[in-house]
């Protein structure tokens, strides 16, 4: 195992990114599903320069974007973004394709649940058949009750993959499960035969180590399955803006350069933007705590 980060969390150059990860001994990123903002020499340069690799990426579902939607173009739409993603995760040499398949935050239905599985299977086959020839694996992240109501559980990703192939994997992410599941170590034992990613942030959404999680158990239950992939930090720390703040320094008072769909992705994930000074040792804090259990 090896730590890996997303970087969809804080709008910043992709450079300032991968020194950070580097600086903590990150091995790896999990890049942002943003392909149109990315160029594939620049990219690979950076990585480059920091001695990372791509680990692979994951599908920011926002605004239209949702692969059990009514609408069919939306649908279609949704299914070509996907490709994208997976297009350049091949492009970086990168191997996973974290995918939720509905709108982050999105709690109604458009159909019925017979439908909305019938249109995410044949999204994620057509998805599937790009992905398998250029060598990423799909992996199927169900999220917390609050995020969607199409894939919360272990087993419905379990159960969502085998309907689309042999080869699709499962993402299980330390946050959700926590919340989803009743045993969330047994559920990392019954996916173990499809997992191909794993998440990891403390059971309050801060960098392990900053909450009530066993980590030690977690990894142990991770070397168990046979699971040698990456630990993705995808932390993402509250607002507190109340006289009991524990962290003053956290809260970004420069203007930043962020797009308005980003950052409403961020705040519907109850944060903001952050300060360099905060973030960074965010960062540090979770390779502090997880190193030493990878390692050991």
């Amino acid at each position: 195992m090896h730590l890996s980060m997303h970087n969809w969390m804080r709008a910043e150059p992709l450079e300032v990114t991968c020194a950070r990860l580097a600086k903590y001994g990150y091995e790896s990123i999990e890049i942002s599903g943003e392909p149109a903002q990315y160029r594939l020499d620049e990219v690979k340069a950076t990585l480059s320069k920091h001695g990372l690799r791509c680990w692979g990426s994951v599908t920011l579902m926002l605004g239209e974007r949702n692969l059990v939607a009514a609408d069919e173009a939306a649908r279609a739409m949704s299914v070509q973004y996907t490709k994208d993603c997976i297009d350049l995760v091949a492009g970086l040499n990168g191997t996973e394709m974290t995918i939720v398949p509905a709108t982050v935050g999105k709690v109604t239905p458009d159909a019925s649940a017979e439908q909305e599985w019938d249109w995410a299977v044949a999204g994620l086959k057509d998805i599937y058949a790009h992905a398998q020839p250029l060598g990423v694996r799909l992996a199927i992240e169900p999220l917390n009750r609050f995020e969607t109501y199409f894939i919360t559980r272990g087993a419905q990703a379990m159960a969502l993959a085998e309907a689309v192939g042999d080869e699709c994997g499962v993402c299980l992410d330390a946050f959700h499960i926590n919340i989803e599941e009743k045993d969330l170590y047994q559920t990392i034992v019954d996916c173990g035969p499809r997992l191909a990613d794993f998440h990891v942030a403390d059971n309050n959404r801060m960098p392990a180590g900053m909450g009530d999680y066993d980590w030690k158990r977690v990894v142990d239950t991770l070397r168990s399955v046979g699971y040698d992939g990456a630990l993705t930090a995808e932390f993402v720390a509250p607002v507190d803006r109340t006289p009991v703040n524990q962290f003053p320094n956290a809260l970004e008072t420069q203007p930043v350069d962020i797009s308005a769909e980003q950052m409403k992705f961020i705040e519907d994930h109850g944060s903001t933007t952050l300060s360099e000074e905060f973030y960074d040792w965010l960062v540090q804090q979770n390779a502090e705590h997880l190193l030493p259990l990878i390692k050991g």
